[in-house]
């Protein structure tokens, strides 16, 4: 479960927001629970964690966006090499710039994103091989 702060109709409600086994999102929030309806990110959130699973099991490095948020920047294109360490991608979140960097050192192999796309957390930005 994630907790988030949310703003509705200009007033702020602290949350608790957690998605079922079976893909449902449900929002806790004041002692209700809100059952919420989404434009295909469930889908996209099922399938980003299937898609990891068989990533990693070939020895492939899914590199995932930590929290929701705006692509600003893609540093890397498909056949770069990278070291550990270096910036593949800044995402902008809550007027913050985050910095993803590679978890290892490797070839590009996908770069599943570009400048202005919106992601959730978890999504798949790129993989590294």
């Amino acid at each position: 479960m994630e907790d988030l702060t949310i703003k509705v109709d200009g007033k702020e409600y602290n949350v608790k927001v957690e998605e079922t086994e079976d893909g449902r999102i449900l929002v806790h929030c004041n002692g209700d629970v809100y059952e919420i309806q989404t434009t295909g990110s469930k889908e996209t959130s099922i399938f980003n964690r299937t898609k990891k699973k068989s990533i990693e099991e070939t020895g492939k490095c899914a590199v995932t966006a930590p929290l929701p948020g705006t692509i600003y920047e893609v540093r890397v294109k498909p056949n770069d090499i990278v070291k550990e360490g270096d910036l593949l991608i800044k995402l902008v979140a809550m007027k913050m710039e985050n910095d993803i960097i590679a978890p290892k050192g490797g070839i590009i192999k996908e770069v599943n994103v570009k400048k202005n796309d919106n992601v959730n957390k978890d999504d798949i930005l790129l993989i590294i091989e």
